[in-house]
């Protein structure tokens, strides 16, 4: 990426994010402006280059060798109106059950590089509106720096219920004409929304099979998760804040990453009350909340003075992790964190197909792979408290990769366990599971 070129775009953003800022209820017309040459070689700079191709197959790395000339003719056809939005290719991926899967959309690579354009001009206009328990998809936050939030707001505040939420396939239902509505409240230049629309309804490609929904924007679509934020702000987050909060008894509190949130109460009326509530507040925008994965739950810290009756308090799910009450070294009650279970089953049937499928390659191959998935594992995982839970996860991968390994070779003699354990303690050493993100308070 041209490093002139990026100064230049992060400048006009700042000026961009400096006039939303400026005009808090006025929607912005003049924005398109900013898209230039400049503009789309950092969008494209911006892209992963070993993410899947869309339907046309074509890399990223493949787009980037022309790449003024094919960034020129994108931006002449996306300012007169004459781009047209490809079909996004829909794979799916296993839900932690096993049973469910998740719908991904893969754009093209030109589509990528537009929608992050895109992206990038909306960005500096709502980050000056968005509140700060917004964690998903925003420059500078992450689910790790979510968790902490939680961790904080119920170990220093009175916090005794949280109401976890799950909505019902918001990617797949999110209604094309309420999000159009929202947008136009701070965003109404032409060349801008006209884009918007035509990716709402570009098509969809699931083998072979080309369908064109009415509501719903692709899960893994790049301008996807701008868009869900900017509904979800409107829907959810200012709602909570406004409206909810003061009407409240007690202390409360909200985070959210993405489309995943879970709410704090003091009391417990408080929290059946939004409990309540919430089902309608999201009909009225076109969603619906799962009410078989929503619940109420008691989540007192044990041995408090409040806590008169000998109930125990539960536990609750959010962002990969098992919420939960433990003591620490010092016999103090912390909030503590382990691998959700569904995930941790995920993990390992992923470890497990992996290794049967490519139990034929090489050994220092698959060592390699294997490393960088488990170190991958340890970098989301890794966060104080958890150290049985991803030293569980390494010692399981061992066992299944020692398994695939015996079932490579036909008629010969198969690795006997004292070899394999030779192996790990030399050339194929496999990183040990180690603590990536430490809480210091945890460990007193």
């Amino acid at each position: 990426m041209n490093t002139e070129s990026a100064t230049n775009v992060l400048t006009r953003q700042w000026r961009i994010a400096e006039t939303a800022k400026q005009n808090p209820d006025k929607s912005l017309n003049s924005i398109h402006h900013h898209l230039d040459l400049d503009w789309l070689r950092v969008a494209y700079g911006r892209l992963q280059k070993d993410k899947a191709p869309g339907y046309d197959g074509e890399t990223v790395q493949e787009y980037g060798k022309d790449l003024d000339n094919r960034l020129t003719d994108l931006l002449a056809r996306a300012k007169r109106g004459s781009y047209y939005a490809p079909p996004v290719k829909r794979v799916h991926i296993p839900k932690g059950n096993g049973k469910e899967t998740r719908p991904i959309g893969i754009p093209t690579t030109e589509d990528k590089v537009l929608q992050r354009a895109v992206a990038m001009l909306l960005e500096p206009i709502y980050e000056e509106e968005f509140l700060d328990f917004s964690y998903g998809f925003r420059p500078g936050r992450s689910a790790h720096q979510a968790l902490d939030r939680i961790w904080k707001q119920i170990m220093n505040e009175p916090i005794q219920w949280i109401v976890e939420v799950d909505i019902r396939k918001f990617f797949d239902t999110l209604d094309h004409s309420r999000l159009r509505e929202v947008l136009r409240q701070r965003v109404t230049d032409g060349v801008i929304t006209k884009l918007i629309d035509k990716w709402l309804k570009a098509g969809v490609l699931e083998q072979k099979q080309l369908s064109y929904p009415e509501s719903g924007t692709p899960q893994g679509g790049v301008i996807s998760p701008i868009i869900s934020n900017i509904f979800l702000h409107e829907v959810l987050d200012k709602w909570f804040e406004q409206t909810v909060k003061p009407r409240l008894h007690g202390r409360a509190f909200l985070v959210r990453f993405a489309d995943d949130f879970v709410m704090g109460f003091q009391k417990k009326d408080d929290a059946e009350r939004v409990y309540q509530v919430l089902p309608r507040r999201f009909e009225k925008y076109g969603l619906k909340i799962n009410l078989e994965k929503t619940r109420v739950v008691r989540f007192t810290r044990p041995g408090s003075r409040k806590h008169r009756d000998k109930a125990q308090a539960e536990t609750f799910d959010f962002l990969g992790f098992t919420h939960y009450w433990g003591r620490s070294r010092k016999g103090q009650w912390f909030v503590m964190h382990k691998t959700a279970s569904n995930r941790q089953r995920r993990t390992l049937r992923a470890i497990t197909l992996w290794c049967r499928e490519n139990r034929h390659q090489p050994l220092d191959q698959q060592h390699r792979q294997l490393c960088r998935k488990l170190r991958g594992h340890y970098a989301y995982y890794g966060i104080t408290g958890n150290s049985r839970s991803i030293t569980s996860v390494r010692h399981k991968v061992l066992h299944i990769w020692y398994k695939w390994l015996n079932r490579r070779s036909r008629g010969g003699h198969p690795m006997t366990w004292k070899k394999f354990i030779i192996l790990l303690n030399g050339p194929l050493y496999v990183p040990q599971a180690r603590i990536v993100h430490s809480r210091r308070a945890a460990k007193q």
